[in-house]
């Protein structure tokens, strides 16, 4: 029977005990190393296997353990023990006849698993002894950033960067993550948490998704986002059609924003006349939103129609400075 050394990693981010059923044979039937104890030592010894905490030196450890048991199994720790895995393999690589290693994974993160990790260390750096800055900000000092990494990642999405656009949701997560760790400062009665957050958006995914989660009928887009105004009216009961528009948006989406809502409502409400107004504000103002409005008729964005004239402009500024 050929020797080998079992590599066994698992995820730190699940409960100790939930391995495969390879992995718990292999334990169970073949002695256990590992480099420290951990709850993952402890569970694995309370089914009944027989495991070594080693104090120094590895890699010799193993190969006597494979000498005389055929198979050892190393525990790996948290971090997967890159090193003692690289020194192993360039042991055997010098020395095939020693072992043959294997690499067996116990456990995987979940979809989503580094968010944990997200929350912890967000956590450690609002508590004390962490970062003093996060410590000292609130709700509403911490606004300002939300938007400025939310338009930093509108930018990676204009410019077709995913790249840029990966590393700016972090950002914009860690807003998310900050905001809901120094919720969990308020009082008592006030607080929330990550949990509260994720708990939430699940629940409303959920109610205003019935043609996946319920078994309603799917229909059209037009039906499907039909029915999703409608839930969402009785779930916010409100006594207008314009109840949770972000009033502190740009101009030009707000103003899009309010003439749909009021079209989808159904009401006929037109914009003010220029000609109409007493003084020079007023009038840009009505002559603006009625640009807002024949954009929309032609189903085009005024917000990004401007973006794309305003950066044209700013490309010919930098011409002209050069030139």
């Amino acid at each position: 029977m050929t020797a080998r050394i079992v590599l066994l990693v698992t995820s730190p981010r699940l409960p100790a005990g939930l391995l495969t059923a390879a992995a718990w044979d292999v334990v169970r039937q073949h002695p256990v190393l590992t480099g420290a104890e951990s709850e993952l030592t402890t569970a694995v010894r309370q089914a009944g296997a027989e495991v070594t905490v080693v104090d120094g030196p590895a890699t010799q450890r193993l190969l006597d353990t494979v000498a005389e048991h055929g198979t050892a199994v190393w525990l790996a720790g948290p971090a997967g023990d890159e090193a003692l895995a690289r020194e192993l393999g360039l042991r055997l690589a010098r020395e095939p006849g020693l072992a043959e290693m294997e690499l067996m994974y116990g456990s995987w993160d979940p979809p989503g698993a580094r968010l944990l990790d997200a929350v912890a260390v967000l956590d450690r750096l609002a508590s004390p002894g962490g970062d003093p800055w996060k410590r000292a900000q609130t709700h509403r000092s911490l606004a300002g950033y939300l938007l400025e990494e939310s338009y930093e990642a509108y930018d990676a999405i204009s410019a077709d960067d995913t790249d840029a656009l990966r590393e700016e949701l972090g950002d914009v997560l860690l807003q998310v993550v900050l905001h809901a760790r120094l919720a969990e400062e308020l009082p008592e009665d006030e607080r929330w948490t990550i949990d509260d957050v994720a708990g939430g958006l699940v629940d409303k995914m959920i109610r205003r998704n019935p043609h996946v989660f319920a078994g309603a009928e799917a229909g059209t887009l037009e039906e499907i986002t039909a029915n999703w105004e409608r839930i969402k009216r009785a779930e916010k009961a409100r006594e207008s059609v314009l109840d949770g528009v972000a009033l502190s948006q740009p101009a030009l989406a707000l103003a899009a924003q309010i003439l749909d809502r009021a079209a989808r409502a159904g009401l006929s409400v037109p914009p003010p006349l220029a000609a109409t107004q007493v003084d020079a504000e007023a009038r840009l103002g009505a002559s603006l939103l009625a640009t807002v409005a024949a954009a929309r008729e032609a189903n085009l964005s005024p917000e990004q129609a401007l973006r794309r004239a305003t950066l044209a402009y700013a490309e010919a500024v930098r011409i002209a400075e050069t030139g």
